[in-house]
């Protein structure tokens, strides 16, 4: 069973990520089917398609877009799966829809998508900020090291480009390598990742 252009994906851990473990009981964060900051992105391909040509490979895990295993209300109420939603816990996933995938140990970025962490200016033990649009390269791709930006670059992006991923208990933002604006070449010594609590304990 393939897909001609589309990969077969199945979640992982199911559709939404909406539990937290405090002590020995587990707490629903949220209840809405529709709010897309609790669902699921990370997925096991199934099958790859048979009509592109990609280095991602059946069992690898990738990060992709929460539409994907979102449920929603049509204009009735009636509850709907997504357009993607093949059969129970399986779904069609196009390759610009993939971010990110794990190959053997190492996350490597699909296409043009690059994942950057935020920082935090400090100033001895007092934390001062969050800097605005600014964060370290943590995953790159072959557009940025060719421009001369590498993996843990100091980089400044354009606004609005925040979207926000948890990958193994780190906050990182998602976006693409035209969002990098700038390569700071010096940095003032005094900045720090910026991980919250709730990233690291997801």
């Amino acid at each position: 069973m393939k897909g001609l252009f589309n990969f077969i994906i199945s979640p992982i851990n199911g559709r939404y990520n909406n539990t937290k473990k405090v002590g020995d009981s587990e707490l629903i964060v949220n209840t809405s089917i529709e709010e897309f900051l609790y669902i699921n992105r990370m997925a096991k391909v199934i099958a790859t398609p048979t009509g592109i040509c990609t280095n991602i490979k059946k069992g690898d895990i990738v990060v992709v877009h929460h539409n994907i295993f979102r449920r929603w209300y049509d204009v009735r109420g009636t509850e709907r799966n997504s357009r993607n939603y093949f059969t129970e816990n399986l779904y069609f996933c196009p390759l610009d829809q993939i971010y990110l995938y794990k190959n053997k140990d190492t996350w490597v970025t699909n296409l043009d998508y690059c994942f950057v962490t935020p920082v935090r200016e400090t100033d001895g033990d007092k934390v001062e900020i969050l800097k605005s649009q600014q964060g370290v390269l943590k995953y790159s791709n072959d557009i940025l090291t060719n421009l001369g930006v590498h993996k843990e670059d100091i980089v400044g992006f354009n606004p609005m480009r925040e979207w926000e991923f948890v990958i193994d208990g780190q906050l990182l933002y998602c976006m693409k390598s035209k969002d990098i604006v700038i390569k700071y070449d010096e940095s003032k010594g005094n900045e720090a990742e910026y991980n919250p609590s709730w990233a690291q304990s997801s």
